[in-house]
């Protein structure tokens, strides 16, 4: 489909007097980053419906008339395109019907329910945005006005309208901007109206690693279909992108990057910690991109968007997981030790001086040799130092991030290795030590540690299920009479019932 920039500029100046019936104009905050020069981030989270996509549908949405608004307003979304379809249809009168994927996040549902209310009816099918895509398409086109997500003209002038602001704003000139990409509308149309103002900006467009349907639409010289597709990115996961806004991209960005889970889910962290803000993974993707580009690719004043703070409060758990602590990457590692007592104390004081463990994975199912598994937070030169540290000290070492084992928690136990085991539910402070005077304190030389099972919380107290096992029963029996319930570095310490235990741990 050809397009002269020129008519996308003039529909973004005709989109002004449009979309602020609906909200109005959001902030431009500046981030500081270590390392980097000036950051400014564009609050579209704090928007009408918590993402920018409120822009495009009420400019497209406010150009229906005559005939056409009896007609019913039909729409493909995976979250936020729908919420601001629902937000237009209330406001100007009209009637929608959203089709959204089986997999929606709850709280991306409820919104379009809160915006719409009785002018939206929602249907769900398919797993994906595509199913419903199609869906969309099949209704429309047995009566209703069609208002795509990111594939119209107007839906992406209505988008650069924050580019509007940023340019009012008087923050610029910027001499970068990065700019996550899904099906292409907002970096489109925000590329287009930054270009024109900032003649020398470069625009890094980002896209999810597993989801670049943009660069590939580009290499391709068209749309070209995905055939796998990550979806962790839900507002971005976009199979195959649009002609028109492949068409726009592939003249006004200058680059493609992609980013990984990982280092979105960090960029969520950072935009947490530096400004109280909470994004949804596509919403903090510019922010990955460019601590990832922007690290090697100076810059003296770079944008940013946060497009969307509409994350579904069970995804948290695992964005965290994914996610840095402090700025650096969590990294695990399996070591193979002699299963006898003794041997962790020693792993502890010969490789992990210095090292906050936050995360322990260890049971025994083998009478001779042991392979735990630890987790720890580290920058490139720790973990080059660590491994050296490793291999001094003659241990056989292994980086497993991304393992099953890490990734699903799968610790095994084989009941049969152990001898009179003592199960123990720990409660031990945060801190560096804590874990190694704990180990000292509670074993004291006396008895071989069989069981550990320890990941960081955020909070100030760690709790881990923790089994210990004696030579002679008798000595199990004393050792339970004679344990304290507080310690050196720990403040609770609960004996289990052995069906408590079995209970608990996989392979007893």
């Amino acid at each position: 489909m050809e397009l002269d920039l020129a008519t996308l500029e003039n529909e973004i100046l005709l989109a002004r007097q449009r979309v602020y019936r609906a909200g109005a104009p959001t902030p431009l905050e500046a981030l500081d980053l270590d390392g980097f020069g000036e950051i400014y981030v564009k609050r579209e989270d704090v928007s009408p419906i918590k993402a920018y996509k409120w822009r495009g549908s009420f400019n497209r949405m406010a150009l229906i008339s005559g005939a056409e608004k009896d007609l019913p307003v039909i729409a493909a979304s995976a979250g936020n395109h729908a919420q601001g379809v629902a937000l237009a249809a209330q406001i100007l009168g009209l009637k929608a019907r959203i089709f959204m994927p089986t997999t929606t996040p709850a709280v991306k549902l409820r919104a379009v329910k809160e915006k719409g209310g009785d002018a939206v009816e929602i249907i769900l099918v398919g797993d994906g945005y595509d199913d419903a895509l199609a869906a969309a398409k099949e209704s429309a086109a047995l009566g209703g006005v069609f208002v795509h997500a990111y594939n119209d003209l107007h839906v992406i002038a209505g988008q650069a309208t924050l580019a509007d602001e940023v340019v009012l704003s008087g923050k610029g000139p910027f001499d970068a901007a990065y700019l996550q990409i899904g099906g292409g509308g907002m970096a489109a149309g925000v590329a287009t109206w930054l270009k024109k103002f900032y003649p020398g900006i470069r625009i890094i467009g980002v896209e999810g690693e597993g989801q670049a349907s943009m660069a590939a639409a580009v290499k391709n010289g068209g749309p070209i279909r995905l055939e796998e597709l990550d979806i962790f990115c839900d507002g971005t996961a976009v199979r195959e992108t649009g002609d028109l806004t492949h068409r726009i991209c592939s003249e006004v960005i200058d680059e493609f990057i992609t980013v990984s889970n990982e280092e979105v889910s960090d960029a969520i962290r950072l935009y947490w910690e530096s400004l109280r803000c909470l994004q949804e993974p596509s919403g903090a993707m510019g922010l990955a991109g460019l601590r990832k580009h922007g690290a090697t690719n100076p810059f003296s004043r770079a944008l940013v968007i946060a497009c969307g703070a509409n994350v579904d409060f069970g995804q948290l758990s695992r964005i965290s997981d994914l996610a840095g602590i402090g700025g650096k990457q969590r990294g695990h590692v399996r070591v193979k030790i002699p299963e006898r007592k003794g041997a962790m104390l020693e792993l502890f004081d010969k490789a992990f001086r210095d090292l906050s463990v936050i995360d322990f994975q260890y049971g025994k199912i083998d009478v001779k040799e042991a392979w735990p598994i630890f987790g720890f937070v580290l920058n490139e030169i720790d973990r080059t130092q660590l491994m050296e540290r490793l291999k001094e000290s003659d241990y056989v070492a292994e980086w497993v991030d991304g393992s099953t084992a890490v990734r699903f928690r799968t610790i095994p136990c084989d009941s049969s290795t152990l001898m009179h085991p003592v199960f123990l539910e720990i409660d031990f402070y945060e801190r560096n030590g804590a874990l190694r005077a704990f180990l000292e304190d509670v074993l004291k030389g006396q008895a071989n540690l069989c069981y550990f099972n320890y990941r960081y919380s955020g909070e100030r107290v760690g709790r881990a299920l923790v089994a210990i096992e004696f030579g002679e029963a008798e000595e199990a029996k004393l050792f339970q009479k004679n344990l304290p319930f507080t310690g050196p570095g720990y403040r609770r310490c609960r004996i289990l019932p052995e069906e408590e235990a079995r209970e608990s741990v996989t392979g007893l």
